[in-house]
């Protein structure tokens, strides 16, 4: 960019997550966070960012994010920190540590790598 189209772009969230809800048969040999129950954890994510007043923090289902067998994957930016929660309790620590006090939460972190 030159100095005539240089812009300031707002910053609409401090947090943005994007969470996998794609969902496979079963039997898929891919896998699916879907088929890994992330409805259910989405759904109390979706609700534990409202109920906090996290409004600095946007949360967007996804499609796949390409990672399948991992699942369910969610993805924090603008940190890039990627997440495995299979319980609602780590949806809850997600949610008060990273989102609302910005401490990544070590245990949950997945450590992809493409291929």
């Amino acid at each position: 960019m030159n100095s005539e189209t240089e812009f300031e772009l707002p910053q609409l969230y401090r947090h943005h997550v994007f969470a996998c809800h794609t969902q496979r048969p079963p039997t898929h040999p891919h896998g699916s966070c879907g088929a890994s129950g992330a409805q259910t954890l989405w759904d109390r994510m979706d609700k534990a960012i409202e109920a906090q007043g996290l409004n600095d923090v946007g949360f967007t289902m996804a499609g796949c994010l390409g990672f399948c067998n991992c699942g369910p994957l969610m993805v924090v930016y603008p940190d890039g920190v990627w997440y495995r929660a299979t319980t609602p309790e780590d949806v809850d620590e997600i949610v008060n540590s990273h989102l609302k006090q910005g401490k990544r939460v070590d245990r949950l972190v997945m450590v992809l790598k493409r291929s």
